[in-house]
């Protein structure tokens, strides 16, 4: 597998692996780990509001048909 990134990119992983005293693999794959950890935490929210979405009845949609006599 090959990346190619930004030469801004590769600089700044150079100065946070020194300030941090982390090989930039180390780093990578840490910010890796927060971006799938995040997405997943989306996704989620994105399918429980639709499944909300989906279910939710109002009071009048809920009761519509209903004879209570």
């Amino acid at each position: 597998m090959q990346f190619k990134l930004k030469a801004e990119t590769i600089k700044n992983l150079e100065a946070f692996s020194q300030m941090l005293n982390k090989s930039v693999d180390k780093i990578i794959e840490e910010a890796l780990e927060e971006y799938f950890a995040s997405t997943q935490e989306k996704l989620l929210k994105d399918t429980i509001e639709k499944e909300n979405a989906q279910i939710n009845l109002s009071y009048d949609e809920f009761w519509d048909g209903v004879d209570l006599d």
